[in-house]
C-alpha cells in the first residue's frame, strides 16, 4: 500500500478547539466517501503544543491506498473536489503540503488507549542522495529508535522516489511516527540514554538544526 500524509495548519482566526471539533466530526464525512480509502488517520497536536507558541503544524492526515492506481483514481475523482472544497472551512490551504510515501515498521506494538504520537519531520542533509538518507534512516537509526525505553510503535513513512522527479523536492523526505502510552512515558523516553543517542545521529543523515516535531493523539476514523 501508498499512504499520503498530509501537514495542516487551520484558517487563520480560527480556535484550536474549534478547528480540531470540524476536522474530527465533520470532515472525515467527505473524506470517507473517496473511492478506494484503505484508512484514514487523523493525529491532532496535544493543546500542551500550543503552551510555547504555534506548533510548526495542527496536525497531519495520513490516507492509505492501495496502490499509486488507486491514488491516481482517487484524486481525480468527483468527490476529490467535494474534499477540497470542505477543507476551505477549516484549513489554510495556502499552507498545506503532503507527501506520498512507503512505510517501514520499526517496533510493531499495540499503543494503549491514553498513547500519543510523535511526528518528526525529516528533511536529509545536504549533499546526501534519497538512497544514502533513506539506507541510514531504515538499517542505522531504526535500530536506535528501537531501543528507546517505552516506545509502542515506530513506522518511518519514506517519501516515494516518484516526489523527486523531474527535480522537484519534496515537503519532507520522510516522517518518523512514535507512539508512547502516555505523555509521561513520552518524556521519560526523552530523557533516556537511547533517546539522547538517536538524537545524535541526526547528524549524520539529516539537514542541521532539531527537525519539526508535534506530539499528537491519534483518531482512527476508517480502520
Amino acid at each position: 500500500m501508498v499512504k499520503v500524509l498530509t501537514f495542516i495548519k487551520r484558517k487563520p482566526g480560527m480556535a484550536v478547539d474549534e478547528f480540531q471539533q470540524y476536522w474530527l466530526t465533520r470532515h472525515p464525512t467527505v473524506v470517507t466517501r473517496l473511492p478506494g480509502v484503505r484508512r484514514y488517520v487523523q493525529s491532532h497536536a496535544l493543546a500542551s503544543a500550543y503552551r510555547r507558541g504555534e506548533p510548526p503544524w495542527d496536525g497531519i492526515a495520513e490516507v492509505w491506498a492501495a496502490d499509486t492506481d488507486a491514488l491516481r483514481a482517487m484524486t481525480r475523482s468527483p468527490e476529490h473536489a467535494d474534499v477540497q472544497a470542505d477543507e476551505a472551512q477549516f484549513i489554510d490551504r495556502a499552507t498545506m503540503a503532503m507527501i506520498v510515501t512507503e512505510e517501514h515498521v520499526v517496533v510493531d506494538g499495540e499503543p494503549g488507549p491514553e498513547a500519543v504520537k510523535g511526528v518528526e519531520f525529516l528533511s536529509r542533509r545536504p549533499g546526501t542522495s534519497i538512497d544514502d538518507f533513506q539506507q541510514h534512516w531504515r538499517e542505522r537509526h531504526g535500530p536506535m529508535l528501537r531501543a528507546i525505553p517505552g516506545l509502542r510503535r515506530c513506522v518511518l513513512s519514506a517519501t516515494r522516489r516518484s516526489a523527486y522527479t523531474a527535480g522537484r523536492a519534496p515537503a519532507y523526505d520522510g516522517i518518523t511516527l512514535m507512539w508512547f502510552d502516555s505523555p509521561d512515558v513520552l518524556r521519560e523516553a526523552a530523557a533516556s540514554s537511547a533517546y539522547a543517542d538517536a538524537v545524535a545521529d541526526r547528524a549524520r543523515f539529516l539537514a542541521p538544526g532539531s527537525p519539526p516535531f508535534i506530539v499528537t493523539r491519534e483518531h482512527v476514523i476508517t480502520a
